[in-house]
């Protein structure tokens, strides 16, 4: 809990790519939640000086490291991507690493905390690594599947082939589905989303104060 015996929520936010889910943590932080992103985690605790970084460095090589000694991603990531040994490798250094940055970066918050707080753990994977269990409540930014690669297309420049791989290598939509307390449909405007993010937000603030809170599509 946090300080002087202040309400924590803690809620889990996750998405597939191609979601929108990063916009909704920015409008989440807007209303006043505090953002634990674990992308933010994942490059942190590789940064250049840092043990995760000595320790990929050790496993796969000193080929994986820029001139500078950082990281070199996409020498990493051609590594991983096609071969699950090697990712299993990489998770098992990163994501110790990323839950105790995480668990850190939690702890700060609630130890400034002057108020109530509610947290939102930003993580991508959530479904797959099976974490539901772990936040007081799951959001998932739901997208229809073709409207993924409608946008990956579109932002991203991925061909069709490109980002059926990159949805497929996730949860299904089912899955993640399976494991939220409250479903943001993101299929609409932006306009839509900041109108769904506001009745989100105020179905948390009940939460925080144990106000009865239904499993609904918002």
């Amino acid at each position: 809990m946090a300080g002087h015996g202040n309400r924590v929520l803690r809620a889990g936010l996750t998405g597939g790519i191609g979601s929108g889910k990063s916009e909704v943590s920015r409008r989440l932080a807007a209303h006043g939640a505090v953002i634990i992103d674990a992308d933010i985690a994942a490059r942190a605790v590789v940064a250049l000086g840092t043990p995760g970084l000595a320790r990929v460095a050790e496993a796969f090589g000193a080929d994986v490291l820029g001139p500078d000694g950082a990281l070199d991603r996409d020498r990493l990531g051609a590594i991983v991507f096609r071969d699950p040994a090697s990712r299993a490798t990489l998770n098992g250094i990163v994501h110790p690493l990323v839950a105790q940055w995480m668990r850190t970066a939690e702890q700060a918050a609630m130890d400034a905390a002057r108020g109530d707080l509610i947290i939102v753990h930003d993580v991508p994977l959530l479904a797959e690594n099976r974490r539901a269990g772990g936040f007081d409540l799951v959001i998932v930014v739901d997208v229809p599947p073709e409207l993924q690669l409608e946008r990956l297309a579109g932002q991203r420049g991925m061909t069709p082939d490109q980002a059926q791989a990159r949805i497929a290598a996730q949860a299904s939509r089912e899955q993640r589905l399976a494991v939220a307390g409250l479903v943001i449909d993101n299929s609409g405007s932006l306009a839509d989303l900041d109108r769904r993010v506001g009745e989100v937000w105020t179905e948390l603030t009940r939460l925080l104060h144990r106000s009865p809170i239904d499993r609904r599509t918002i």
